[in-house]
Formats: structure tokens, C-alpha cells, sequence
């Protein structure tokens, strides 16, 4: 089709075929990240904390910028200080600090809201507590899964760096076998209205890659036994696919392809932490009292 104005071809849309993303892009661009996460991880444990806190940052902003589509205006400050905060005392303090600094900071955004007055107080309000928990609150779940080896140091015999990466492989590994299983086999969908790609051969797919990644991890590097691999791959697939599919919902409502363009090749980087943000709260509690007590 030609531009009529110019009377050059349009430009075309590049078809990324059934993956529906550029391959290339993608993984470029996990291999940076993933680099990052393992260098920190093995160095020096606090860098990481710093990369979990630009996230939530990076994550609040792109949600704020998404519900405004809807009306919803998110007070950006109180939740970024406040999440920062979250995950910072999380990994200092524990589990205890880290709800008392999420009711801390649920009263500031409530009372922060309170200068713009009564129009749309509920909505925003609601919208703010809402993406509180999303992702400051879960995201510091990987805090206390950081602290289970203690604080500082780093390097693959540390018990809390173990325990993410343990996490951060198997929530991957539901992504990939997932991806893989459902652009081979993939003819059943799971969710058509929410995520018509999503299918229940590519979650018979993420199941077994999850399995064999979660036994393989707890009985080779966290030295568990072997059921706990089993059972923690059977949380990470179920919290995955929810995960990925509460997003999916998100964005559809919302009217949005994608949270942002910050990730080439992956879209937003919420659209990545759908996935970790569920399956961590569980994995944390699954492994702190089956293997790190």
C-alpha cells in the first residue's frame, strides 16, 4: 500500500511470525539482564537490592503511565519512596518490618491523595493500594529470600543467593517451555478473551519444564530433597501462568499492547516481571520452611 501523499510503498510491519516479538531483540536482551542479576548475585549482594529497587521504580512509573488511560492517576512519589523503602527494610528487618512499612506507606498514599481533593479520591486510592501490593510488597518478597543466606557477600554458596536464582530459573523455565510447547503444539486456548496465545498445550509444556528445573535446582544446589524440587515446580508453573495472565488482563483493559518499550524485544518491563512477582511470595515461603529452616 502506498502513501498517498508520497507515492512510496508504507512502511511495513515486521511479522515476527507465531513468537509475536522480535527473537533477536529478546534475547539480547535477557542475556544483558540476566547478566546483571548473576553478576551482582555472585559480587556483591546489595547491588542486586539496588537492581530490585530500579525495578520497582522503572515498574511504577509504567504503571502509573497505563492507568491514566482509564482516569487512574497514581501519586508516582509516594509509591516509588514508599516501595524503594519496602524492599530496602525487607531485606535489612524481615518479614515483620517489611508489613509494617506496607501499612506505612498504604496510609501515606492514602493521605497524599487527600491534597487533590474529592474527585476520584476512591479511584486513585483504590488503583494506588492496588499496584502497592502488586509490586512493591511482592517484589520484596526476593528481599527475604535474599536475607535467608544473611546480609552482604554474595556467590553460589549463599543460601539466599541460591534461593533467587533458584526463583528467577524456574519461573523462566515455566516461560520457555511454555513459549516453546505452545509455538510447536500449541491448538488449545487456555484463555481466548484475556490471551489468545496462551495454551493448554503450551501449559503442559511450562509444567514439565518447571518440574524437571525446580527438582534438578533444589536437589543440586539447594541440597533439598527431591520433592520439594517437585512440589516447587508445580507452584511456580500454577503462579506463572496466573501471573501472566492477571497482567494480560491488565493490559487488555487498560487498551495496551504493552506496559512500555523499555525492554527491547520484551516490551515493558512489567510485562517480564508478571511471571517473578507471583511465583515469588510462594516459592519464599515453600523454601524457608522446607529447606532453609
Amino acid at each position: 500500500m502506498s502513501d498517498p501523499l508520497t507515492s512510496e510503498p508504507a512502511p511495513q510491519q515486521k511479522d515476527h511470525g507465531r513468537a509475536g516479538r522480535d527473537l533477536k531483540a529478546a534475547v539480547a536482551s535477557a542475556v544483558v539482564l540476566l547478566a546483571a542479576i548473576v553478576g551482582s548475585l555472585m559480587f556483591w549482594k546489595p547491588a542486586f537490592m539496588g537492581i530490585v529497587v530500579a525495578a520497582v521504580v522503572v515498574a511504577v512509573w509504567e504503571l502509573h503511565r497505563g492507568m491514566l488511560a482509564k482516569g487512574i492517576d497514581l501519586p508516582e512519589q509516594p509509591l516509588m519512596i514508599g516501595g524503594a523503602t519496602m524492599v530496602i527494610v525487607a531485606y535489612l528487618f524481615g518479614a515483620e518490618a517489611l508489613v509494617t512499612a506496607t501499612a506505612v506507606t498504604a496510609l501515606v498514599v492514602m493521605l497524599w491523595l487527600l491534597r487533590r481533593g474529592v474527585d476520584g479520591y476512591v479511584k486513585n486510592a483504590s488503583g494506588a493500594v492496588l499496584i502497592l501490593v502488586y509490586v512493591p510488597f511482592l517484589g520484596s518478597f526476593v528481599a527475604l529470600m535474599l536475607a535467608e543466606g544473611g546480609l552482604g557477600g554474595g556467590g553460589i554458596d549463599d543460601d539466599g543467593v541460591a534461593g533467587v536464582l533458584t526463583f528467577i530459573l524456574v519461573t523462566i523455565a515455566s516461560d520457555i517451555g511454555g513459549y516453546a510447547a505452545g509455538v510447536l503444539f500449541g491448538k488449545h486456548p487456555m484463555a481466548p478473551v484475556i490471551s489468545p496465545k496462551k495454551s493448554w498445550e503450551g501449559f503442559a509444556g511450562s509444567a514439565i519444564a518447571c518440574v524437571v528445573v525446580g527438582w534438578a535446582l533444589v536437589v543440586y544446589l539447594l541440597e533439598g530433597d527431591w520433592w520439594i524440587g517437585v512440589v516447587l515446580g508445580l507452584i511456580a508453573v500454577c503462579m506463572a501462568t496466573l501471573g501472566d495472565l492477571v497482567e494480560s488482563v491488565m493490559k487488555r483493559d487498560l487498551g495496551l499492547k504493552d506496559m512500555s518499550q523499555v525492554i527491547p524485544g520484551h516490551g515493558g518491563l512489567m510485562d517480564r516481571l508478571d511471571s517473578l512477582l507471583a511465583t515469588i511470595a510462594p516459592i519464599w515461603l515453600l523454601l524457608h520452611y522446607a529447606v532453609f529452616v
